[in-house]
C-alpha cells in the first residue's frame, strides 16, 4: 500500500510541475536552438518540448535513433563503442549528443538512451536504466538514470523525459550564469 500513496504523490508532483515550460522559457528567451537524439524516449521528449506554443523559435533538429544503425548512420555513433560498451551507456549517450551537435548546428544538443521494458535488452542491463547526455560549445556532460523498473513501459518512458529535462534545466543554469540570475518575473511566458 505504500508504493500505491509513494506513485500517487510522484504523478501529483509530475503533473504541478511543468518542466518543458521552464526549458522552453530558457530557450526562448536566449535563443537557444535545442536539438534532440532519443532512443529509449522514442520522441517523448521531442513532443514535451514541442508541446509549446512558439517552439519552432528554439526547436533545430530531432531524431529518434531507435536502432544502433541509426545511432551509427545518422549521429555518427562508432560501432566499436556500442560492441564495447552497449547502446545503453555513458559512452553511446556522450557520442550520440556529440554527433547531433555537429550534424545539426545547435547550440545544445540532448540524447537518450536507455531500456524502458518490459524486458531488459540483450546487453544485460536493467529495465529503468537511462542516460541522457547534453552538449554544448563548451562542454558535455551525462547522467545516469534508474527509474524503478515496476512502472509501465510508458510511465518509464515519461519518466526519463521528466529527468532528461531537469538535467537539461541544471545544464543551462551551470553553463549559461546569467540565466540562473533571472527570476520567473522577468522571463517571459512563451505559452502564451
Amino acid at each position: 500500500m505504500n508504493k500505491f500513496f509513494e506513485n500517487i504523490s510522484y504523478f501529483r508532483s509530475l503533473l504541478s510541475t511543468k518542466t518543458e515550460q521552464q526549458v522552453a522559457r530558457i530557450l526562448f528567451n536566449y535563443s537557444i536552438k535545442l536539438s534532440t537524439a532519443e532512443s529509449c524516449t522514442g520522441g517523448l521528449l521531442s513532443s514535451r518540448l514541442t508541446d509549446i506554443a512558439g517552439s519552432s523559435a528554439y526547436t533545430k533538429e530531432n531524431f529518434i535513433t531507435y536502432a544502433n544503425e541509426a545511432k551509427i548512420e545518422i549521429l555518427d555513433v562508432k560501432p566499436e563503442t556500442i560492441e564495447k560498451y552497449g547502446a545503453v551507456s555513458e559512452e553511446c549517450a556522450k557520442e550520440m549528443a556529440e554527433g547531433l551537435y555537429n550534424k545539426t548546428g545547435c547550440d545544445i544538443a540532448i540524447s537518450t538512451t536507455g531500456i524502458a521494458g518490459p524486458t531488459s535488452n540483450e546487453e544485460g542491463k536493467s529495465i529503468g536504466l537511462m542516460y541522457v547526455a547534453i552538449k554544448n560549445k563548451y562542454s558535455l556532460e551525462c547522467k545516469e538514470i534508474n527509474v524503478n523498473p515496476q512502472h509501465s513501459r510508458r510511465m518509464i518512458k515519461y519518466i526519463f523525459t521528466q529527468e532528461a529535462l531537469k538535467f537539461l534545466i541544471d545544464f543551462l543554469n551551470k553553463n549559461y550564469t546569467s540565466i540562473s540570475q533571472l527570476t520567473d518575473s522577468t522571463i517571459q511566458d512563451v505559452s502564451q
